[in-house]
């Protein structure tokens, strides 16, 4: 990473960054492509207009303690889980509304939406599935342990929590909930499932990842891992998985037989400086990675050109998210810096 301390920031050049307080705890883009939203420790919720990044940004109080994840709502605005036992819907001109209260002593700790309508809300082992207008359809667990994490396929079909030794893997749709269990020892946490919905990929307690082919439940073991790894993206056709955990962005081949007995490709290491965000780019091969001294940088897969985003020095970057059709792009870090990025064709 030592070659891209002299260069330009493509913050400086098409972006702006706010000191926002607190550390952000998550980032999203809506949907409708109108809003974004940094969701901080305090339990305020920052919101600016990516068609106008350096206007104002709109603080909202919006949940009593800590936001603990923000992701796009199904349609529009965004979908917010806090430690105080509320589930928010922020729409795009920051009003909110409470869509479900588990109580206070319940943490909404997971979330994923997708554009059917279909909610999923981690809370404790179960897992809670609403519509797009709020309505309880139906709670899946209890789970072997606390969710550590939950993913909706592409095609909404299929909902998968991570939890203690292993994932379910449920059918949204089915009559009878039994769900179809991916055994591994070990505590699973972050999760991603490819785009194509033929595996699924879990960050371990001990430094490794483990994945399953579902096709013919292949086990698939990467290892290798410094430190825990707390952030997983596919790409956009698949074809690479990108984790932080190490210091270089580790992207493992989901090609040509891979990723087992494949070596993972490395991109931006050198510097013994940990990445903890990765976020691939909606339609290319391109990924942006944020690490523990606050550098943002983005490259592509293929030549492995690196372009830094954003200079060391603001804290490690803790949240990462790109727009639905990968032109704008956001950050935010445990200081409590937030960035957005115009990447535009100009």
């Amino acid at each position: 990473m030592s070659d891209v301390a002299d260069a330009d920031f493509l913050l400086d050049q098409r972006g702006t960054g706010r000191e926002l307080g607190a550390w952000v705890a998550d980032v999203a883009f809506g949907r409708e492509g109108r809003s974004v939203a940094f969701a901080l420790s305090d339990g305020s919720i920052h919101l600016a207009s990516p068609a106008n990044h350096a206007g104002e940004w709109q603080k909202l109080e919006a949940h009593d303690g800590a936001v603990l994840n923000m992701v796009p709502d199904s349609a529009d605005g965004l979908l917010s889980g806090g430690d105080d036992g509320k589930l928010l819907h922020i729409a795009p001109d920051g009003s909110t509304e409470v869509v479900s209260d588990f109580g206070m002593m319940k943490w909404v700790a997971h979330l994923a939406a997708h554009s059917s309508g279909l909610r999923a809300v981690a809370v404790g082992k179960n897992v809670h599935l609403l519509d797009g207008k709020g309505a309880k359809l139906k709670t899946l667990g209890p789970h072997p342990s606390t969710v550590g994490g939950v993913a909706i396929d592409a095609k909404g079909k299929r909902l998968f929590a991570s939890h203690y030794n292993g994932v379910s893997a449920w059918f949204v749709g089915a009559k009878e909930d039994k769900p179809r269990v991916l055994e591994w020892k070990g505590s699973h946490h972050a999760i991603a499932v490819s785009p194509d919905g033929q595996n699924v990929v879990t960050g371990m307690q001990e430094n490794a990842l483990h994945g399953w082919r579902l096709t013919d439940s292949q086990h698939m073991r990467m290892s290798g891992y410094p430190t825990k790894t707390h952030s997983l993206s596919f790409t956009a056709k698949g074809r690479w998985l990108a984790s932080s955990g190490a210091d270089s962005v580790v992207l493992w081949p989901f090609f040509g037989g891979g990723p087992m007995g494949k070596a993972p490709t490395e991109i931006a290491g050198g510097d013994q400086v940990i990445c903890t965000r990765v976020a691939c780019h909606p339609q290319h091969e391109v990924v942006v990675a944020g690490f523990q001294d606050g550098l943002v940088l983005m490259a592509e897969i293929a030549s492995g050109k690196v372009v830094p985003v954003a200079a060391p020095g603001r804290g490690a970057v803790s949240a990462l998210a790109w727009n639905a059709t990968g032109t704008h792009l956001a950050f935010g870090t445990e200081t409590g810096f937030g960035g957005l990025l115009d990447l535009a064709k100009r």
